[in-house]
């Protein structure tokens, strides 16, 4: 009962802000046309609406964590939920193995409220002024992370943890710190990473290599 009334709490919270990260919609709904090859600041409306545009099954059931990091994030976004084009807000599902991480990583285009449904996380977000504003969270209690801010969640405990994130913005974007510089397409040059870092070729080159993607 509490892990429902703590979904509908995030749940409320993003409807009723008034900082809403996308534009105001001008109508009533617009369902994503992902088909459409027109693009523009959202996806094209389609004509052709269902209840089924507006509803996602996927966040029900824990997902299967099978990854290096321990973690997984399940995102139900305008990609999704068509019916959510203009909306200005989605919502994801984050499972967390013991000792899981949810690596660095930012939202550049929306502020994130998070509830713990199961276990604890340690959590934190890194401002403009390199300040670490981090906190232990647990079932039923929710952290924010602001628009754009570095943060990350670790569950530093011994058994399986989740979270639902709840954001103002129908499609967040994700930008995860070690794969946007280490695994870029083209790659970011070496010397550059290696003056960043201050490391040697050999450090960056086997970074890349476990941060290459699966073929």
């Amino acid at each position: 009962m509490a892990a429902n009334c703590g979904f509908i709490l995030v749940i409320m919270i993003m409807l009723t802000t008034k900082a809403s990260a996308d534009p105001d919609l001008l109508q009533d709904i617009c369902v994503a046309d992902l088909t459409s090859a027109v693009r523009l600041n959202g996806f094209a409306c389609k004509s052709n609406v269902t209840a089924e545009d507006f509803f996602f099954a996927g966040l029900a059931q824990p997902g299967v964590v099978n990854n290096s990091v321990g973690s997984l994030v399940n995102a139900a976004n305008v990609l999704k939920i068509p019916g959510l084009n203009t909306l200005g807000v989605s919502i994801s599902r984050v499972d967390y193995a013991p000792g899981g991480l949810n690596p660095p990583h930012t939202h550049p285009r929306a502020t994130e409220i998070v509830f713990v449904l199961e276990g604890e996380i340690d959590v934190g977000f890194i401002t403009t002024a390199n300040v670490l504003i981090s906190k232990t969270v647990r079932k039923g209690e929710v952290f924010v992370f602001p628009r754009g801010l570095v943060h990350f969640q670790k569950n530093n405990g011994k058994v399986a943890a989740a979270a639902i994130a709840a954001f103002n913005s129908q499609l967040p974007g994700t930008q995860s710190i070690a794969a946007t510089l280490f695994a870029a397409s083209p790659p970011v040059p070496d010397n550059v990473l290696t003056k960043a870092f201050q490391v040697g070729t050999k450090e960056i080159e086997k970074i890349k290599s476990r941060l290459a993607p699966k073929k």
